[in-house]
């Protein structure tokens, strides 16, 4: 967490009371709620009365998600199509899931090009390719940028697309925010999902903003807090450390997203020098990518091992995202960018944030040689001893 956030979180914990009640400890918390709601709102451009907070970037995905396919079918049984790109996050592509099995919902993946884009055009035939046309589609979203590989999508075309027929449009932007800029009123999306532990703040709390006017159907049903849209005691100091990271994150992010940059450019220049067959997986270094994002292949190697090599020598990384961590399966990402299995499994994300530092990169410049070559000899130990145990499955055959 930045200093600012943990200051904010603290001073705001040192008080008691529910942003709901009444008296007097209560109306001090509710202060506490809704300035941080007008700075936040500030930082991400959109109005107050249009940012309802919840328990993070998977809850309000989720909310996105359901509460616009129910509010939408509901008015129109025709509206069962849900269009999410093949490279979301888990956290929307689970629940477009679930609707498909639980509500009926015909859920269509956006296909990307090699470097993880989705392209207005696709969107375009998707929302043209339905029975009914638009008509039947109840609710697109494509994340602003990717969580693995650091494409940043053109949310703003996008929108604009969905528009043309009234369809509302979210996007997950949990990893934008504070690495390149992001304003909900200039990008014209009708929802957007933030979180606080992204940028600095505490994990627990994120937020989901949605234009005014704009149906939803509750996930949650309780004490009708935040516009009834989202039920439940009200976390003061998680909203109050939330602005104040939100704050610091966009005030530094000029200076800050050069420095990212140039601390992930020179990690790829070392990481090259060292292993000539890696491969740089994404957009081209600039606005298309994340400055804090590096994602590389290892041919021969299992990313696994690599991570489990790496975090031995107090390297931190990852094979993809931290919600499917331990799942033995190739980036979903990378096959979707057209990717073979091998390539997608042999993968690291590299990412930098305001804690990062040169000698982090030093640190892996100087393992990386060492632990890929261990990794790919244990990757032909592998394949080399399944050979005979294959063999040694199969009939003997007498001459």
């Amino acid at each position: 967490m930045r200093p600012e956030a943990v200051a904010a979180f603290t001073a705001a914990h040192a008080v008691a009371g529910n942003p709901s009640s009444l008296h007097a400890g209560g109306r001090r918390a509710r202060r506490v709620v809704e300035e941080s709601r007008e700075s936040l709102a500030a930082q991400l451009a959109c109005r107050p009365s249009e940012l309802i907070f919840t328990g993070g970037g998977t809850e309000s995905d989720n909310l996105a998600l359901k509460g616009l396919y129910w509010a939408r079918r509901s008015a129109d049984p025709r509206r069962r199509r849900v269009l999410v790109s093949a490279v979301e996050h888990h956290a929307v592509l689970d629940p477009a899931h679930w609707l498909s099995e639980a509500q009926s919902a015909v859920v269509e993946p956006l296909p990307v090009d090699p470097t993880g884009l989705v392209r207005p055009e696709t969107l375009v035939a998707a929302l043209a390719g339905g029975p009914d046309g638009p008509d039947d589609v109840a609710v697109v979203s494509v994340m602003w940028a990717n969580n693995e590989v650091g494409t940043v999508q053109p949310v703003a075309e996008l929108a604009a697309a969905c528009h043309a027929y009234g369809i509302p449009f979210h996007t997950d932007a949990v990893q934008a925010l504070g690495q390149v800029p992001v304003s909900f009123a200039g990008s014209g999306v009708d929802a957007m999902t933030v979180t606080a532990h992204k940028i600095g703040g505490p994990v627990g709390i994120g937020a989901l903003v949605l234009r005014s006017g704009l149906v939803i159907t509750p996930l949650t049903h309780g004490g009708g807090q935040e516009r009834d849209v989202r039920s439940g005691t009200l976390d003061a100091a998680g909203a109050a450390a939330f602005a104040a990271a939100a704050a610091a994150a966009v005030r530094e992010l000029p200076t800050e997203s050069a420095r990212l940059a140039a601390l992930r450019d020179d990690l790829v220049r070392q990481v090259l020098a060292k292993v000539p067959t890696a491969v740089v997986n994404g957009a081209p270094a600039g606005p298309g990518r994340l400055p804090g994002n590096a994602h590389l292949s290892f041919p021969g190697c299992e990313g696994d091992s690599l991570l489990m090599l790496l975090d031995a020598r107090g390297i931190e990384c990852s094979t993809g995202s931290a919600c499917t961590s331990g799942v033995a399966s190739p980036s979903h990402v990378l096959l979707a960018m057209g990717a073979g299995e091998a390539h997608a499994s042999g993968s690291l994300r590299f990412s930098f944030g305001h804690t990062s530092i040169a000698a982090d990169v030093a640190a892996v410049a100087e393992a990386i040689g060492p632990v890929f070559e261990r990794a790919r000899r244990a990757g032909e130990l592998a394949a080399a001893s399944s050979v005979p145990a294959r063999q040694a499955r199969e009939p003997v055959r007498k001459a």
